[in-house]
């Protein structure tokens, strides 16, 4: 009995110990605070983007001279002295042509020509001895020892032998300019460059027979640099010369140039609203060449 009531006190104990330790547990647990939570900042305003204070108008880039130089007649090609990319000066034979036949022509001119001139020496010789013939003739006839029709007839003579002086040195004027002509010809058997410039490319080979007009070479001048645009006529009246605008291009990155106005039409197109301007690139080029795509900004009127 008494080991039963030992038990039942020592339950009891450990039940009180137990519910001892349960409720400041709970207690503690019922009076935490709860965590606060993030506050949520509002998102800033974006940026403002830079205003555009220009109108970017691009096109390409050109020069004044720039031409496919071409047969002025038919032939075969017999030499071809320079190549691209080869620098040249105006004037400078870029090829050769086969003259022969040509070089004949001019040979055989020639000579009718000094032929024809020979002629016209003998024809004035004679025209001297006409022309003494008939002052002869005058003093015979005011000493009453011809007739006048004998007079009349060293007459005609000595002025029917001036007009064939004339005659024959028409025919020497007329065989000069075939001269003139044949050297004109054989002239285009020289393919010449038109300017100093830079050859851009070659279209034929040498052996090769040409046509008249047909493309041989390419051949480009290297300054001075240009661009052509059109703008809105708004910007009419704006711009003047010698105005100097920001170039780039893309092409060549990194790059700033400047150019200046060079022309502007003098009036707008009614078709497009539109007028046309030119521009001249100053200082050094770079590595800009013609053929290129270039930017030009121009500001806001």
């Amino acid at each position: 009995m008494r080991s039963g009531i030992l038990v039942l006190s020592l339950g009891a104990a450990l039940f009180l110990a137990g519910c001892g330790d349960d409720r400041p547990s709970v207690s503690a647990t019922a009076n935490a605070a709860p965590a606060p939570l993030p506050v949520a900042k509002p998102p800033l305003p974006p940026a403002p983007e830079p205003v555009d204070t220009g109108l970017l108008v691009s096109g390409p880039i050109i020069v004044e001279h720039q031409v496919d130089v071409t047969a002025q007649r038919e032939g075969v090609l017999q030499k071809v002295f320079f190549d691209a990319p080869a620098r040249v000066k105006a004037g400078t034979v870029l090829a050769q042509m086969d003259d022969r036949q040509i070089a004949a022509n001019l040979e055989a001119a020639r000579a009718k020509s000094r032929s024809i001139a020979d002629d016209l020496n003998n024809w004035k010789a004679e025209a001297g001895v006409l022309e003494a013939d008939y002052v002869r003739a005058q003093h015979l006839w005011d000493l009453g020892l011809i007739s006048q029709e004998q007079l009349q007839h060293a007459q005609y003579k000595a002025e029917s032998d001036q007009w064939d002086i004339k005659r024959v040195q028409e025919l020497l004027n007329n065989a000069h300019e075939e001269e003139r002509s044949l050297e004109l010809e054989l002239d285009k058997t020289k393919i010449t460059a038109p300017f100093d410039g830079v050859i851009a490319r070659r279209y034929v080979r040498e052996g090769q027979a040409v046509t008249k007009g047909e493309r041989l070479f390419w051949v480009t001048a290297e300054a001075p640099l240009l661009m052509r645009f059109t703008l809105p006529e708004k910007y009419f009246g704006q711009l003047h010369t010698a105005q100097v605008f920001p170039v780039s291009s893309p092409d060549a990155p990194g790059e700033k140039h400047n150019a200046r106005v060079k022309e502007i039409s003098p009036v707008v197109d009614p078709a497009s609203g539109t007028f046309e301007v030119m521009v001249e690139l100053t200082g050094d080029r770079g590595s800009l060449r013609p053929g290129m795509t270039a930017n030009v900004r121009i500001d806001h009127p």
